[in-house]
């Protein structure tokens, strides 16, 4: 039952060394530590996250089973394909990547969730999230309508390994569209699975499924390596996930 303490700049346990079901957070592996640059480079790439409430130490986590989305099983149901087909025929819908990190991340703090009272994303985890972001670590995918910013995600990427941490929205299917997006650039890009922490209902209508975390920190470990790809998004990707729009 005892929980290591980390002092900023200490390695981190081995994800192995998380606490299991037997215990009283199953995948809680460590806490304390810091949250910059350095400390949560070498977490993602050993595929441990950082989760805590306010009033809360840093907690970082490894569950197991994993939750991940591989891009070739997302499910795009027929109400969202109806739903981006009808978007992708305005002139004033677009996909973007990175132009608005800051207002995504405070959009997502500030978003209320179903069962639950508070956010997780803290003001201490949106400033280091801005900083990883400028570092070139964290990303935004943004669905943008008539100029506006109806919705979106950020995600980690270390190399080719994809880390989707939260989503908001303000229009109907915007964040959906936002992660069919993001779908789409991995399909493109061939990057193989979108990690998505912990299992929930709606993830798991997308497609998602859970795997074991050894075959997840495997995964990382060689994908966290690779060439990063360049993190911008072209309208030909939607054809990753829909044929192409009719000649006018």
């Amino acid at each position: 039952m005892n929980l290591p303490w980390l002092d900023p700049g200490d390695p981190f346990p081995d994800p192995s060394q998380a606490w299991d079901i037997s215990q009283p957070a199953p995948g809680l592996l460590a806490a304390g530590g810091a949250l910059d640059l350095d400390s949560l480079h070498r977490a993602y790439s050993s595929a441990i996250f950082p989760w805590f409430s306010e009033g809360q130490p840093i907690l970082w986590w490894s569950t197991d089973p994993r939750m991940v989305l591989f891009p070739d099983e997302f499910k795009l149901h027929r109400s969202l394909r109806k739903s981006l087909g009808r978007l992708r025929a305005q002139s004033s819908f677009e996909l973007r990547i990175d132009t608005a990190f800051d207002e995504v991340i405070r959009a997502c703090s500030s978003s209320e969730r179903p069962g639950q009272s508070g956010t997780w994303i803290v003001p201490a985890m949106v400033d280091a999230y801005r900083a990883f972001h400028r570092a070139g670590f964290a990303h935004s995918v943004e669905t943008w309508i008539d100029g506006r910013l109806a919705g979106g995600l950020y995600c980690v990427a270390v190399g080719q390994a994809v880390f989707g941490e939260s989503m908001f929205t303000r229009a109907p299917d915007a964040s959906k569209i936002a992660l069919a997006g993001l779908v789409a650039f991995c399909r493109r890009n061939r990057i193989a699975c979108i990690d998505c922490q912990q299992n929930t209902q709606h993830l798991a209508s997308l497609g998602a499924r859970e795997i074991a975390r050894a075959d997840f920190v495997a995964h990382v470990a060689q994908n966290a390596k690779k060439p990063a790809p360049h993190w911008q998004f072209e309208p030909v990707y939607w054809n990753e996930l829909l044929p192409p729009k009719p000649a006018a």
